[in-house]
């Protein structure tokens, strides 16, 4: 029977240093999260953000400074790993290379006395889910990195009792052309087996086509999580508008006034209320590139901007516009015209958001 858990994380915090005083001492400032059982989660940031501080508090190497841990609302703070139940994932994968793949795969197994009609049984269906089943006979050395790391995943799912699986930057060292083909895999084994599974990367290409949910980490704090589509539509942090798209998201210094925002003397529209943000907080204009067109210089609310320079990519243009002394970019699909030189640009009021202090104003 599979094991499954819910994983509550309750305010947690992290230092590396014996006596941390201010927020800057902590590698994780504070994490609340939620993560469903049998969902399929990604932790995405860039290098030194706290995403592998946080796997190894969640697989139970390393003790948080503070806060709790709960699998299915149990405190799992003092189990071992072996107790929690998880399988992991490394970058490098761990292959024992003068053993067979089969031998590979039934490691785990043997290693907790299973019966071996039973671990014979698990193996070929798990090799057959990874696409091992040809070279189960083959010595592991002899693979190339991708069939390793095959090996790896494979050994993550061969145990049933497991609560967990977390990849940690599980396709750094593979092939970019291999990468899509395993991580298509990778979504298609969760879809069969439906167990948790927490997938770590710096890449947003790959958390993006993985997950359900994607939990956004930047200088140790979670600035966002949510799916793929939110974090693109309503960025919750100036982090998560300019980590995730390509271009990242236009933000721009102004001032609230006449239930809109105003930039550089020009009144922009807003498509819902604004909260009213605490006084002497620096407040910021977001609004991504797919979100900004080009309209006749004279409607009403176009805003005028001199067209700087204009890149084509191939799909569409990436148009950077000069607005008031500010850089905007905006994404004209191909086929579509830019203006010469005179050009008045508009911001969709729907995802037009405003940050204070690089959080949204709700």
């Amino acid at each position: 029977i599979r094991a499954m858990a819910r994983i509550d994380l309750k305010g947690l915090r992290h230092s590396y240093l014996p006596n941390p005083e201010k927020d800057a001492d902590y590698a994780l400032k504070q994490v609340d999260l939620v993560w469903e059982d049998g969902g399929a989660y990604a932790l995405l940031g860039p290098s030194g953000c706290g995403k592998t501080t946080l796997l190894n508090i969640i697989s139970g190497l390393l003790a948080p400074s503070e806060g709790s841990i709960l699998f299915d609302g149990v405190e799992v703070k003092d189990k071992s790993p072996e107790e929690r139940q998880i399988a992991q994932v490394f970058q490098f994968p761990v292959v024992y290379d003068t053993m067979s793949v089969y031998d590979n795969l039934a490691f785990p197994l043997r290693n907790r006395g299973v019966p071996e009609n039973q671990i014979d049984a698990r193996v070929r269906e798990i090799a057959d889910m990874t696409d091992l089943t040809a070279m189960l006979k083959n010595k592991a050395a002899g693979l190339t990195a991708d069939g390793k790391q095959k090996i790896s995943q494979g050994r993550g799912l061969v145990r049933e009792d497991v609560n967990v699986i977390m990849f940690d930057e599980p396709l750094t060292v593979i092939d970019p052309h291999l990468k899509w083909k395993l991580r298509s895999k990778l979504k298609e084994l969760h879809q069969r087996v439906g167990i948790t599974m927490i997938y770590v990367t710096h890449d947003q290409t790959e958390a993006l086509t993985f997950a359900d949910k994607v939990v956004v980490m930047h200088e140790g704090w979670v600035v966002q999580q949510g799916t793929p589509v939110e974090l693109f539509e309503r960025p919750g942090h100036t982090f998560v508008g300019h980590f995730i798209g390509s271009p990242g998201m236009n933000l721009m210094p102004c001032e609230l006034a006449d239930g809109g925002a105003r930039v550089s003397g020009h009144q922009i529209d807003i498509a819902r209320k604004i909260a009213q943000p605490k006084a002497g907080a620096k407040l910021e204009l977001g609004v991504r590139p797919e979100f900004v067109t080009f309209v006749d210089p004279d409607r009403a609310d176009g805003l005028p901007v001199d067209i700087v320079s204009v890149r084509d990519t191939g799909r569409n243009k990436i148009v950077e516009t000069d607005f008031a002394g500010h850089k905007v970019r905006a994404l004209v699909a191909e086929g579509m015209p830019v203006p010469e030189s005179r050009a008045a640009i508009r911001f969709d009021p729907t995802y037009t958001q405003i940050y204070a202090d690089s959080w949204i104003v709700e």
